[in-house]
């Protein structure tokens, strides 16, 4: 079969600001505004604009980072744009095996090939042409995870100033961890920096005297973040059909979204009073939403008889670079079938559709916000995670977390003072016996929730990562000439 070969470019995105300015947001700009990190990133910029480039607007972690930062960063007198760069299906198919390998899976078992690398060449190399002509020299990049990696070496050859960010990846060594470094080896040592979501996470090749460890934050006045009150959260998820509430009537955009572009596969609502255990992930095999529902109906249906498992996640169509997430959600939803019909009644599939829109975006967040609030206890059983945001929105959000001890994960939860871990993510009694636990203990949910808010207020929240942002633009523009980047 003959490899698709069409041409790729970059798209400016231009995310608009949170709606809803809260005294949190409006105390924390007035203090960055006058930050000595942030005024040295000014002065340091000089009139440059920093660029942020990564794969998607929509649908995943990076983009959702993005959705809050660049407006923060432009909010205090960062000029800073964001651009997303475009591939056909022989790129996504190559880095998403790259993103399985980096966590440490074999993914599809079969190795990356000189074909795979000239895909992954031809398409960054033409991402890196057509950022060019956004561009001027001096101006500072950060190039978010493999996917655009392969872009640095042209950018610093036209004098950008380039770091290269990577949310990815795991403390343990294996073949498949090194075969995504080798794949990538030649394009490694071009970026000025590095950063990583967690020191585990950095290689033999990449020099630690150049890396530095920015962990990912939340936005408190993001549609995702912000408070809501009951009225609200019973309006959104009975806008969606989850509940059959008598909630109050959302407004136009958020009621048509919620009809529209949002399906709730049930045999009857979600009980008003029902506990209730929640997962929100890409359906991604590392995510093991169907470990979730297994584990439910195995170990805490018959422990907690009144518990409900919620589990949602983007519609699979509406996201082109993981192609992997339609067959994930198809075999969820033909095990949901096969359950006993009362306990497929316990059991709620939600599909959130994806837009560009900035308004249905904001909507689609707003439901998320809902489903985490209205939850009892929120999971997050991934069997690897370069790091959990839906683990620090819950958080935030005072929600119990049940979470597995790999990847940056083990840097937000200290285990039984902030939530409860799993050492081994695929022990699903001990998934079973955790949940169950905290559905059956109010003391024990409170007493975890009210230290995981403050620990996400000292070290979670985007001022936090901003300033981190700022000495890092520092550094770039008084950095040195990279390596030259191999053959």
């Amino acid at each position: 079969m003959g490899r698709e070969r069409r041409m790729s470019g970059v798209t400016p995105v231009n995310p608009t600001p949170p709606g809803v300015a809260t005294a949190w947001s409006t105390q924390t700009a007035e203090a960055l505004r006058h930050d000595p990190l942030v005024n040295a990133a000014r002065t340091a910029l000089d009139g440059h604009t920093v660029w942020h480039v990564n794969t998607t607007a929509v649908g995943g972690g990076i983009a959702e980072l993005l959705r809050s930062a660049v407006p923060w960063h432009n909010r205090v007198g960062l000029r800073t744009r964001w651009l997303v760069t475009s591939g056909d299906t022989d790129f996504f198919t190559v880095t998403k095996q790259l993103h399985h390998l980096f966590h440490g899976s074999p993914g599809t078992g079969a190795p990356l090939t000189g074909a795979d690398a000239e895909v992954y060449a031809r398409v960054t190399t033409e991402a890196a042409r057509s950022a060019l002509t956004h561009m001027s020299a001096g101006d500072v990049v950060v190039l978010h995870d493999p996917q655009v990696l392969g872009m640095a070496p042209l950018l610093v050859d036209a004098g950008l100033r380039v770091a290269w960010r990577s949310h990815i990846g795991t403390a343990a060594w294996s073949d498949p961890v090194a075969e995504a470094w080798g794949f990538l080896a030649r394009y490694l040592p071009a970026p000025h920096r590095y950063a990583f979501s967690s020191a585990d996470y950095v290689p033999p090749a990449v020099d630690r005297s150049l890396t530095r460890v920015i962990h990912p934050t939340i936005d408190p006045g993001s549609a995702k973040c912000r408070p809501l009150t009951g009225t609200e959260i019973e309006a959104f998820t009975s806008a969606i059909g989850l509940t059959t509430g008598s909630g109050a009537a959302l407004p136009g955009t958020a009621a048509s979204y919620a009809a529209d572009r949002v399906r709730v596969f049930q045999d009857t609502p979600l009980p008003p009073d029902a506990p209730t255990v929640l997962q929100i992930s890409r359906w991604d095999p590392l995510k093991d939403m169907s470990g979730v529902l297994t584990g439910f109906v195995e170990h805490i249906a018959d422990a907690s008889p009144d518990a409900h498992l919620v589990l949602a996640g983007p519609d699979p169509d509406d996201i082109p670079d993981d192609p992997e997430n339609r067959t994930v959600f198809d075999a969820v939803r033909a095990e949901h079938r096969r359950l006993p019909t009362a306990l497929r009644r316990r059991v709620h599939l939600v599909v959130l559709g994806l837009a560009d829109d900035d308004t249905e975006m904001e909507a689609n967040a707003l439901v998320v916000n809902a489903l985490q609030r209205r939850a009892t206890v929120v999971c997050q059983k991934s069997l690897q995670e370069g790091f959990g945001l839906a683990v620090t929105e819950a958080m935030w959000k005072e929600r119990p977390v049940v979470a597995s001890a790999v990847g940056g994960i083990r840097e937000q939860v200290v285990p039984g003072v902030h939530g409860l871990l799993l050492e081994e993510p695929s022990d699903l009694a001990a998934f079973g016996s955790a949940v169950t636990s905290l559905l059956n203990h109010r003391a024990l949910r409170d007493q975890l929730t009210g230290a995981a808010r403050q620990h996400c207020r000292e070290r979670f929240l985007v001022d936090r990562e901003l300033r981190d942002y700022a000495r890092l633009y520092t550094e770039l523009t008084g950095a040195g000439p990279a390596a030259s980047p191999g053959p």
